[in-house]
């Protein structure tokens, strides 16, 4: 008859030692308290800071109580002042736009090849991992020419959100992933629906997609955070003031108001993706953990 026995660094029986049990519990403790102070310090801190005067910032840049009144029109004056409500906007848009093109490349380059298979549908995988390997800010100045005049057409797509859309659409990483979990779906279910007469747009739409949910969960939540937090690339193709997202703007717009504003204006920034988040989140970690259940 054979025993399973938990696999770690201390075995079942320590595991029942008081001394044992007292440090294992101290260390997860302090692991845990660790990672909430990592984790939720500095929003805290620009939660106060945000509060707060510039006096009382520059007094005590990293205190964490509250010493004097709470300053609530650091928030208003953020709102209006630093127009942090149209940069936000923008925000939504980009990361709007970006989530709907990523999700279109991702799913439809990973069916092609991972359920129609063309014929040299190998070579072109092994052509998408390669780009993975070229880094980012060597393909910057052939992008930005692009974006500049798109070949063919001459379209010029600069300052305009197309700029931005496009290229975050073109994840290899994203597509790969997609890939990799359209194939773990059983090929029966593909041959079944042939045999019922139904095409390849059919399979997708009836078959593919919606046992595809939990990994279009994980490519959206991996989107809207790179789209979110996205720097460089919107500055490059977005000169137009009025039409660059929150992570562009705030910068800019930085010098030109008190040390209290601009601590509100970077408060509402960070809460807003925060909050969205903590309301979606069983969403999130639910598509997350089944995005890897599926077996072929």
């Amino acid at each position: 008859m054979s025993r399973t026995y938990e696999r770690g660094a201390i075995s079942p029986a320590d595991r029942k030692s008081p001394r044992v049990r007292f440090w294992l519990g101290l260390t997860q403790a302090l692991i845990l308290a660790g990672l909430l102070v990592a984790c939720l310090g500095p929003l805290l801190w620009l939660f106060k800071a945000a509060l707060s005067s510039s006096q009382e910032i520059i007094a005590d840049p990293f205190g964490m109580l509250f010493d004097g009144e709470f300053e609530f029109g650091n928030l208003a004056r953020a709102w209006t002042d630093v127009r942090v409500g149209d940069y936000l906007l923008n925000t939504a848009w980009v990361v709007l736009g970006s989530w709907a093109a990523t999700l279109i490349t991702c799913v439809t380059g990973a069916y092609v090849l991972s359920v129609l298979r063309p014929r040299w549908g190998g070579l072109l995988s092994a052509a998408v991992l390669a780009t993975l390997f070229i880094p980012n800010i060597v393909s910057l100045v052939p992008l930005y020419l692009t974006v500049l005049e798109l070949p063919g057409p001459g379209w010029r797509l600069l300052d305009t959100y197309w700029a931005v859309w496009l290229p975050h659409a073109a994840s290899a990483f994203l597509v790969l992933i997609v890939k990799r979990f359209f194939d773990q779906i059983p090929p029966e279910l593909y041959e079944a629906a042939r045999i019922d007469g139904a095409g390849p747009v059919r399979v997708l739409f009836s078959i593919v997609l919606p046992m595809s949910r939990p990994i279009l969960g994980v490519v959206s939540l991996l989107t809207i955070v790179a789209s979110w937090k996205d720097y460089l690339w919107p500055l490059l193709v977005l000169p137009d003031p009025d039409k660059q997202p929150i992570s562009v703007a705030l910068p800019k717009v930085a010098d030109s108001f008190p040390l209290d504003v601009q601590m509100a204006a970077l408060f509402i920034a960070v809460v807003i993706p925060v909050g969205l988040f903590l309301v979606f989140q069983r969403q999130f970690l639910d598509s997350a953990g089944s995005a890897g259940a599926l077996k072929g």
